[in-house]
């Protein structure tokens, strides 16, 4: 997956969980493609300062994700809801039905 991608998807998921210093500075990294130099200049701190706290934070929400796979999950579900939405027997759709709700516990 696309590094972007990624951590777009780790923010979607996982960025409430991060205190609003963290949130802001990620949204300015990731979101807004600002440079370390334009955050730390517009946070007042150093540019190792943001890169530290970027890594650190990117850190965390991998983190969230190897221990909750949600986003893992979410896939999976979107998957199998396509292979729903695709099928055209009433037995297999009884069957993906079954496997949705057996992934979503």
């Amino acid at each position: 997956m696309e590094r972007i991608v990624e951590e777009g998807l780790l923010y979607d998921f996982y960025g409430p969980l991060l205190t609003g210093h963290q949130q802001k500075v990620y949204e300015m990294a990731v979101y807004d493609d600002l440079s370390l130099n334009e955050i730390a200049e517009m946070e007042g701190v150093s540019k190792q300062a943001v890169h530290d706290l970027l890594k650190r934070t990117t850190s965390l929400l991998r983190g969230y994700e190897d221990k909750l796979r949600l986003i893992a999950k979410s896939e999976k579900i979107r998957k199998i809801a396509k292979t729903i939405e695709e099928s055209s027997t009433e037995k297999a759709v009884k069957q993906l039905a079954a496997e949705i709700v057996k992934e979503s516990l």
